[in-house]
């Protein structure tokens, strides 16, 4: 028997599906978040961070199987460090097989993902039925969010709904690495 959602995850899911920008926690700040294929929602979050839609977003996910669309294609033998990572504080930046919209993916050829271990985040994703943006909750070159409250307060009315709870109590974001290099970006 599942646990029923919070009126909290209703509203959150609600507003990713009308092309919202939420807030939410993560492993180690607060974040931000719409549907990764929404035009309008994409360019409202870049809009909210005054971010360079250049740098691309992550995707988050409550499961790899989430993100089967976006391993399409990908050899197999470059699954293994997905499984082995996931789920997890580990964002891999993966060959882009097209499914990716360019705001997501940014001036590269491969898309950032990442399977949470984040209760909150996997409830989000499940909810929604599928990966969110994943980006931190602060105007571009500021510090992240760490509270809902600093969230309100650097974004005011800018968001469609904030999913409050803790964070997930890492000292800094996601690893992030090359998928076919393995090399780390940042750490």
């Amino acid at each position: 028997m599942t646990e029923p959602r919070s009126p909290e995850l209703d509203a959150a899911v609600s507003a990713l599906r009308s092309g919202g920008v939420i807030a939410y926690p993560t492993e180690a700040v607060w974040g931000l978040g719409c549907d990764p294929d929404n035009d309008e929602a994409l360019a409202h979050l870049l809009r909210l961070k005054a971010r360079d839609p250049a740098k691309g977003m992550i995707l988050v996910a409550a499961s790899i199987a989430q993100f089967a669309p976006w391993l399409e294609g990908l050899p197999l033998a470059l699954h293994a460090p997905l499984v082995d990572s996931w789920p997890g504080p580990n964002t891999w930046l993966v060959p882009d097989n097209g499914r990716s919209h360019a705001l997501v993916r940014g001036a590269h050829e491969r898309v950032a993902l990442r399977v949470s271990d984040h209760p909150v985040v996997v409830a989000l994703c499940d909810a929604f039925g599928g990966p969110v943006v994943s980006t931190s909750a602060n105007k571009a070159s500021e510090a992240p969010a760490m509270s809902a409250a600093q969230v309100q307060s650097i974004f005011s009315d800018g968001l469609a709904a904030i999913l409050d709870g803790p964070l997930g109590g890492h000292e800094r974001p996601s690893t992030i690495r090359d998928l076919a290099s393995g090399q780390v970006l940042r750490s």
